[in-house]
């Protein structure tokens, strides 16, 4: 039976943060699940960096069918999970089911990938404990959410502490979905 792998996100998902996993989850054999907090068709946006800002830039991007709802999700029935970045991160977190769904994740050990914005999800979790005495790394806007979880905050562009992988920004994905797979073996 082939691994299950979902995807939680929202509209404001950073597309390469989005689809690149989705397409190397589904290159590795395994099945993808996009989740959303309803289903129905997301719309993804362009981060980029440019000279001369002190933060990214913004424009829309190519549509993205979420397949089911956060509400629907079984999490045992999947074998990882990860969580890609954006502005998807700030407002699918108050998602009265998102607790659920990270927290089976978190308990049972299970891959989960955060990339850029994703920290912000874990928020939404009423015990962070998980993450105390864990080193974790996201954009460096979220330096403060890392920190607020109990978790240090890496410098570095790409961190992996047990089943946690953790990336910077969307040039990131080539390492951060080499660990993340690499964990679902």
């Amino acid at each position: 039976m082939s691994k299950k792998v979902l995807i939680v996100t929202g509209d404001a998902a950073e597309v390469l943060e989005v689809y690149y996993p989705y397409y190397r989850v589904l290159e590795e054999g395994y099945e993808a699940v996009i989740a959303a907090p309803v289903k129905k068709v997301l719309h993804t946006v362009v981060h980029d960096f440019v000279d001369g800002w002190e933060t990214y830039t913004e424009k829309p991007a190519h549509l993205l069918p979420a397949h089911i709802a956060f509400a629907d999700v079984e999490p045992a029935d999947y074998d990882g999970l990860i969580i890609p970045g954006g502005r998807a991160p700030e407002y699918i977190r108050s998602d009265v089911n998102l607790p659920r769904i990270l927290s089976h994740f978190l308990e049972n050990g299970k891959p989960v990938g955060a990339i850029c914005h994703a920290a912000q999800v874990f928020a939404a979790l009423k015990d962070t404990s998980f993450f105390e005495g864990r080193t974790m790394t996201a954009y460096t806007a979220c330096r403060l959410d890392v920190e607020r979880l109990g978790a240090t905050y890496a410098k570095d562009t790409l961190h992996v502490d047990g089943k946690l992988v953790t990336g910077h920004a969307w040039p990131d994905l080539p390492g951060f979905m080499r660990e993340f797979l690499r964990l679902m073996q």
